[in-house]
């Protein structure tokens, strides 16, 4: 079968690695790609959230399955525009990819329908947002409502940084229109875990456990990135855990999207705080996390397309999902700067080092063909991920392989998964 990805980030290069790996895929393609990528798919030069233009090609193409990657297309309703010319996509509806479009809808959602979530009030004015504050307890957690490139959650230590959060999220609008509306959420501690899954808008399967590092800089200091790495799986996310998250909150989700009319098919991301009272949600994403898909579908042994296909013919319970015993880590290549001010442009050395070594992996983030040769273009570059037969080897392991690459400006953080060698 012929099948198209949309988007060109780490992520799309981790899900057109997996697609290479399926004996169905005949061909594969790439909307816009990227210069990885380009090494398994043909990339063509078309804008993720031009639906029209996507479905143009899909049809000269005779794609069989589009798959849409990034939340923008998503919440926008590009895989509708799939959907609505008979081709089969793999992806959530305009009408279910609002739990990540709106973090205003999800929390109220949860409030609904029981679904354990940290305490929360929603303000559409600024001045009756710094007023609530007065009264509330610190820390607190400010959400723009809209997407915001996985940055827009401010935590906030005190009255003055919550105001000034206020001002940067509303008034200055740093992060423009998904700003309008913010959410004020009561600040949870515990162990950050991050649950991907499959979901055929009745059934839901979760993938194994994985956990971000969202701070630009070692000791989760500084300020919040896409991602600078994750690893897989999380050693606190147990059995008993997993059992409760599947009553508590994974089927729940399902059932509650089904009861508003918003059949959710495609990926669920569910970001947990594991709290003393037990899991809690802390986000949805309608999508694959970046970078968790770089540590959980290279230890996925399942076809992709195989489980795809379930989701969207609505079979997914005949599914069983399985990932092997190895640990994954993935590590970040940054441009120095990144997320704020960083330069790119500049060749990067070492990309050969990676053929045909097995359990190692480069996905491509920020890159571009430039007469020939792979430079950077992005904030995050690259994401090295390595396997281990634990999580301590994976991390030496990749922690190894960044070694291999070079480029002006490369930045990383060097803790990736160091807690775990902590316990």
């Amino acid at each position: 079968m012929n099948v198209l990805i949309v988007g060109g980030g780490g992520r799309e290069h981790a899900i057109a690695a997996k697609c290479s790996e399926s004996k169905k895929v005949t061909k594969l393609y790439a909307a816009p790609g990227n210069a990885g990528i380009a090494g398994l798919a043909e990339c063509v030069d078309i804008s993720v959230m031009d639906g029209d233009a996507l479905v143009k090609f899909s049809k000269e193409k005779n794609i069989d399955l589009a798959i849409v990657g990034p939340d923008d297309p998503l919440v926008a309703g590009v895989a509708d525009c799939f959907r609505n010319a008979g081709i089969k996509v793999f992806g959530p509806a305009k009408n279910a990819a609002i739990i990540e479009g709106s973090k205003a809808f999800s929390k109220e959602l949860m409030k609904k329908y029981n679904i354990p979530s940290a305490a929360y009030e929603v303000f559409d004015n600024a001045d009756d947002a710094v007023k609530y504050l007065e009264t509330a307890k610190m820390p607190i957690v400010l959400k723009a409502d809209g997407l915001a490139l996985g940055k827009g959650v401010l935590i906030c230590n005190s009255l003055e940084e919550a105001k000034e959060g206020v001002k940067t999220l509303m008034l200055d609008r740093q992060f423009g229109s998904a700003g309008d509306k913010i959410v004020i959420e009561e600040f949870m501690t515990g162990r950050e875990v991050s649950v991907l899954c499959y979901c055929d808008g009745t059934h839901i399967k979760p993938m194994a456990s994985a956990q971000d590092h969202k701070r630009a800089k070692d000791g989760d200091k500084g300020l919040n990135t896409g991602g600078m790495g994750t690893f897989s799986p999380s050693p606190f996310y147990t059995e008993d855990i997993d059992k409760f998250c599947m009553e508590h909150i994974y089927q729940p989700t399902m059932d509650a999207m089904k009861k508003e009319g918003r059949d959710f098919v495609g990926i669920l991301f569910c970001g947990l705080m594991l709290t003393e009272e037990g899991p809690k949600v802390l986000e949805y994403n309608a999508r694959f996390g970046d970078p968790e898909a770089q540590v959980v579908l290279p230890r996925m042994k399942n076809d992709i397309i195989d489980v795809m296909e379930a989701c969207i013919d609505g079979r997914l319970d005949e599914t069983d999902l399985v990932f092997e015993d190895k640990a994954a880590v993935c590590v970040v290549l940054a441009s120095d700067g990144y997320p704020e001010h960083y330069e790119k442009g500049f060749p990067i050395s070492g990309l050969e080092a990676f053929d045909d070594k097995e359990d190692y992996y480069v996905f491509h983030a920020g890159t571009k063909l430039d007469n020939g040769k792979t430079v950077t273009n992005g904030g995050r570059v690259l994401g090295v991920t390595a396997k281990g037969e634990t999580l301590t080897m994976a991390r030496e392991n990749a922690y190894r392989a960044t070694e291999w690459i070079s480029f002006e400006n490369k930045y990383m953080r060097h803790d990736i998964g160091k807690a775990i060698d902590e316990q």
